[in-house]
């Protein structure tokens, strides 16, 4: 078992150096002639956890045997993998979107400012702190779709993109902690420490509140004499309008989803209800992302198997921090594993302080935007918004340097 847990270690540094790697394979690939299709599988940031995670059990069979392999792989909990998938297809329905649009745009037309810049604002604002309600991966998607076509296209210049992404990955994170559902690091111990919504609100959300409108603001100030008032049209001219009905029937499958999200056999049934209703009214469906939400489920599900080999280097170091040094702790190992397993781990220590419990999930979710892998929805912004990046990629220290300044911010907010 000691062998088995130092490959997976050494397997997990591979897959991180693989992320950093990504943008550097599309490069290549589009360079190559011979092995394109190669180094753009490798370039997709997507498939780095699944790819690798096959890596891992391919060892764990040499070693220990076919049986100890699917055993751990089945021991795994996958609802959370399951769960974004579906939230993204169903939150990236064209009713779905149409409506969150007209909200926005609604908003958008009465703020003192054009309504391109109060759009973006209100996408990088109002969307992340919605997600406490909706979860953090179905914000993630709608914010994300909607700001494609306004900030993450030609014309904006790179740097700022990859800071419009930081301040999108670092609200989104923080942003679903005014109750105890949403976000993924809060819901790991909610029910074990008996945090309720009050507690969130009180002690979390309106320091997460005021980071996330500091810092949408910061940005979208930065961004404003590159936006063009047509970027916030949003008509298409050939499509068929969307009926309320319509609307409603999608806006219900996507309450469904989020009410049952602790529940893959109810969520998945929803799901295919929700497949056959939108083959019934294809009229009024734009395609699904289906591609893309499987891509960021693959991602997630090696990132559970991978993540279940490092509790015993994670967990020591987690126990024997003191509450201030447990908060930047937290804040850096984020960057290297999901948020949600890190304080899942936190959960297991007999005897944490009160002060050190909240400096765990702190400095959990403040990070939680500074690399694909450190919160569950990241993906999911990659997977939408690569396209308007430099070679259809996003570069894992872009992120990180375009993160930095958000995260401070939250830091600052959240160690009040």
């Amino acid at each position: 078992m000691e062998n088995i847990n130092i490959i997976a270690a050494v397997i997990f540094a591979l897959a991180l150096a693989h992320t950093f790697a990504a943008k550097s394979f599309e490069r290549i690939a589009d360079r190559s002639t011979r092995h394109a299709g190669l180094f753009h599988l490798l370039g997709e940031i997507e498939i780095v956890f699944g790819l690798w995670a096959a890596v891992l059990i391919i060892c764990m069979v040499a070693l220990g045997g076919g049986k100890e392999a699917i055993a751990y792989v089945e021991s795994r909990h996958y609802t959370e993998p399951l769960f974004v998938f579906v939230i993204m297809v169903v939150a990236a329905s064209r009713p779905v979107l149409e409506a969150v649009k007209l909200l926005i745009a609604s908003i958008a037309r009465i703020a003192p400012v054009t309504t391109v810049i109060a759009q973006v604002w209100l996408c990088l604002a109002l969307v992340p702190l919605i997600g406490s309600l909706i979860t953090e991966p179905a914000a993630m998607t709608l914010a994300a779709l909607m700001l494609a076509p306004l900030v993450f296209r030609p014309g904006i210049p790179e740097w700022l993109k990859y800071g419009a992404l930081g301040v999108l990955f670092v609200n989104v994170s923080i942003g679903g902690t005014l109750t105890t559902f949403a976000a993924p690091p809060v819901l790991m111990v909610a029910s074990t420490w008996q945090w309720d919504t009050m507690f969130m609100l009180k002690n979390f959300g309106w320091k997460s509140a005021l980071a996330v409108l500091i810092n949408a603001s910061a940005i979208t100030w930065m961004l404003r004499t590159h936006l063009r008032e047509r970027d916030g049209a949003s008509s298409t001219p050939d499509q068929v309008s969307v009926p309320l009905s319509v609307s409603l029937i999608h806006l219900l499958f996507l309450a469904g989803v989020v009410i049952f999200a602790h529940h893959p056999v109810i969520f998945m049934g929803l799901f295919l209800f929700f497949l056959g209703y939108t083959t019934a009214y294809s009229h009024y469906q734009s395609p699904l992302i289906l591609k893309e939400g499987l891509l960021v489920g693959f991602f997630l599900a090696g990132l559970v198997v991978l993540g279940g080999m490092q509790q015993w280097w994670l967990q020591p170091i987690v126990s024997s921090l003191e509450p201030t040094a447990l908060f930047f702790g937290a804040l850096g190992l984020t960057a290297i594993t999901d948020n949600a397993a890190l304080t899942y781990l936190g959960s297991l220590i007999q005897g944490i302080s009160d002060q050190g419990k909240y400096m765990l999930v702190a400095g959990a979710v403040a990070g939680g935007g500074l690399t694909v892998i450190a919160n569950a929805p990241n993906p999911a912004g990659v997977a939408l918004l690569r396209e308007g990046f430099n070679d259809g990629s996003i570069g894992i220290g872009g992120l990180l340097a375009g993160a930095t300044l958000p995260t401070a911010v939250a830091a600052l907010f959240l160690l009040m």
